[in-house]
């Protein structure tokens, strides 16, 4: 029987400080005695939020998976191929998969994809992320780290459904709580193969297809970030279904 999380009361000051001490103390000597501190201030909190953003988007509508299980990033990092052996992230992360048009994953005995839970930070599917660290909060979306056939649907709907494109990241709801779409990487020049004289070159070079909203502290530390992120989430939700629909 699945344990329901406790209500999100906010997360406190404290976590803020706890990440900024584990990137001045990034090694299991320090992280390991206060591991039930990190569990206190920043894993159980971030279950409860994640718990509450599921019920808002629920309450929405909105077809995006909030599973406190499963949305939540590891603090632990995967050295195994990184020249940086640091054993731990100094920030909390999660995402929250489009799921309209497939069937939601099963939250027991199997790994949700699409952008929630440890085994999936790549985020290649549309979907949304939330991001806590010192000095860098915010909320967003998009499809991240894209495989080359996904990019190369989103290189043809720029060219050949131009008017859906822009029906989607020029939706106002969206353009005014996030702004514009953005590229994490973009290439220097328009792709072999697409017009380099194309009014939206720009988007063309896009390696992947992101936005975000940056929050302030007070915004992050608030009871209400659940709401703010649900309404986020919303107002992307033009951008996420085109996205999602690529890979259709």
């Amino acid at each position: 029987m699945a344990v329901a999380s406790p209500p999100f009361t906010g997360f406190r000051p404290e976590a803020i400080q706890f990440l900024a001490d584990l990137a001045a103390n990034n090694d299991r000597a320090w992280f390991q005695p206060r591991k039930a501190e990190y569990e206190r201030l920043l894993k159980e909190p971030l279950e409860a939020f994640v718990a509450a953003v599921g019920e808002r988007l629920e309450a929405r509508g909105v077809p995006i998976l909030a599973d406190p299980a499963k949305s939540p990033f590891r603090i632990y990092r995967d050295v195994r191929f990184s020249k940086d052996k640091s054993p731990y992230k100094t920030n909390l992360g999660a995402g929250f998969p489009w799921i309209e048009d497939r069937p939601a994953p099963a939250r027991r005995g199997r790994q949700v994809d699409a952008g929630a839970g440890s085994g999936a930070e790549g985020r290649r599917a549309a979907g949304g992320y939330f991001h806590f660290q010192p000095g860098e909060m915010f909320i967003g979306g998009g499809m991240y780290h894209v495989e080359k056939p996904l990019i190369d649907a989103w290189r043809r709907a720029i060219v050949d459904r131009n008017e859906e494109v822009h029906e989607a990241i020029d939706d106002p709801g969206f353009l005014a709580f996030f702004g514009p779409v953005n590229g994490h990487e973009q290439l220097r020049r328009v792709p072999p193969g697409y017009p380099p004289d194309h009014p939206d070159e720009l988007l063309l070079r896009f390696k992947d297809v992101v936005f975000g909203r940056r929050l302030s502290d007070a915004e992050a530390l608030s009871p209400r970030l659940p709401d703010l992120v649900a309404e986020g989430f919303e107002a992307a939700v033009p951008v996420f279904r085109f996205l999602a629909r690529l890979s259709g």
